[in-house]
């Protein structure tokens, strides 16, 4: 008899914030304008407000919009430099931004996460009224595969009590991510499912691609993971990779460590169903004058969705109706809905594409 191996402890601790702000150079210049910076006091952890999205290196086993929430505004701390009586008024005025580094960690998602993740998920389905907290259960329930990340130790004193991997603190104010996979056959009687499945055929109006998804949600059910992940924008993209690698890692081993033939049997994934966010060109509108180059017809707010889209099987889009703060630059694009499928075979390219394109990015 095989013994199974022992899950390693889920805990990675990640430095150096910065944020993925897309392929292109519009991309970088638009969600450049949403971000404040990556900087935070040192005393307590970068405040936020709703999300989406975008994600430094991290220890382990291991997106108030969908993956694209507006970022958690991280204030900078001033620092006024000293100056002498023989300095002027110019220089004693002087200011500069002082960066402060701020550790991540990857964690089990647990009922203490519940507000945070629901905040993350807010317009998950757009504005549609669902279980929302019925479907954030299911995301803090399933613990074998998902992780959720939050700052990791602002009181150094403290290296936290190895469960939540957290040293003090309310867990939601600290929470900037999170990413899982459920089986949609698994929990096809939930409440919450059966109002996603729905959402989704609703929104779907090509008749072809609806055929697919009634297939994609129905018959084949019990292989396909709904992939959910969703990070505030200025969650370090350095995170991103190490982040999918724990999840598709975490899936591997369940199908070989959970406890019953079922539960192994429902990481068997061969396809990956993910509900996103991307900005479209709106041809409705003007291009105006505007300084940065707009040539772009849909710009990505995660950055891996392009790659998923990339890889997808069949995709379609939805407008959303949700309210949301459009910059400036965004001003002839609109907010659409992204839904794409894509094989569970292609996920190794998916990995190796991401981190390549991180490394560039770095």
């Amino acid at each position: 008899m095989t013994q199974r191996r022992s899950p390693p402890p889920k805990r990675r601790r990640v430095s150096r914030p910065r944020t993925l702000l897309g392929f292109s150079p519009f991309a970088r210049c638009v969600l450049l304008s949403r971000v404040a910076s990556a900087s935070a006091p040192a005393s307590k952890p970068p405040p936020r407000t709703p999300p989406p999205s975008s994600s430094s290196t991290p220890h382990r086993r291991e997106p108030k919009d969908e993956g694209i929430g507006n970022p958690k505004p991280l204030k900078p701390t001033k620092r006024i430099e000293s100056s002498s009586d023989d300095e002027d008024d110019e220089e004693e005025e002087e200011q500069e931004l002082e960066m402060v580094q701020a550790d991540f960690g990857f964690f089990d998602p647990k009922p203490g996460d519940f507000h945070g993740v629901k905040l993350l998920l807010t317009s998950y389905l757009d504005n549609e009224p669902w279980d929302l907290s019925g479907f954030v259960d299911l995301v803090l329930n399933q613990t074998t595969v998902g992780t959720v990340v939050r700052l990791d130790g602002y009181d150094d004193d403290d290296e936290g009590d190895g469960d939540n991997g957290s040293s003090g603190g309310d867990d939601d104010e600290d929470l900037y991510g999170v990413v899982t996979a459920l089986n949609l056959k698994r929990y096809a009687e939930h409440k919450c499912i059966k109002e996603l499945k729905k959402f989704l055929l609703g929104v779907c109006r090509d008749e072809n691609t609806k055929k697919k998804l009634k297939l994609l949600l129905e018959e084949q059910a019990s292989q396909v993971g709904l992939l959910v992940s969703q990070r505030f924008v200025n969650c370090p993209y350095q995170l991103v990779p190490p982040l999918y690698d724990a999840l598709f890692d975490e899936i591997s081993w369940a199908t070989e460590d959970e406890p019953t033939q079922e539960l192994r049997d429902s990481f068997r994934f061969k396809s990956y169903l993910l509900i996103s966010r991307i900005y479209e060109r709106d041809p409705n509108k003007p291009n105006g004058k505007i300084s940065v180059n707009q040539d772009e017809p849909v710009i990505y707010i995660k950055a891996e969705d392009e790659i998923f889209h990339e890889l997808s099987m069949w995709s379609f889009t939805f407008p959303v109706h949700a309210e949301q703060l459009v910059p400036d630059d965004l001003k002839n694009y609109r907010q659409m809905g992204l839904v794409l499928v894509v094989k569970a075979d292609d996920v190794p390219k998916f990995r190796e594409k991401l981190k390549s394109l991180v490394a560039a990015e770095s």
